[in-house]
């Protein structure tokens, strides 16, 4: 399960619930085996230069290589900046988790 985070200053008027999801139907396009995508957005009031940031994390997979990243980094930018309306400074970064993370559901 994928993570994303969005990060922008607070100048920027986003629609991150509809970029985030965006990002998840772009992301299944390139693997329909990643399942949903868990996303947050984080506007910063307190911020020098107007910028959108968005990080993506996911498991490492073998078919999850470098063609992979690369075909899933130009669409992601291409997907996100189409929905911004204004101009910024544009960032993303697409990362592996490690071997010390874990996920899974929690049911109290």
């Amino acid at each position: 399960m994928p993570h994303a985070e969005l990060k922008f200053s607070a100048d920027i008027p986003l629609d991150a619930p509809m970029i985030l999801r965006r990002i998840e139907a772009v992301i299944q396009q390139h693997d329909e085996s990643s399942g949903a995508c868990k996303g947050r957005a984080y506007p910063a009031d307190l911020f020098h230069h107007s910028h959108v940031i968005v990080d993506i994390s996911m498991l490492p997979k073998s078919h999850r290589d470098a063609a992979f990243v690369d075909a899933l980094r130009v669409d992601l930018a291409a997907a996100v900046q189409a929905m911004i309306p204004v101009p910024c400074y544009f960032s993303l970064n697409i990362g592996f988790s490690g071997s010390g993370y874990m996920t899974g559901d929690h049911r109290p």
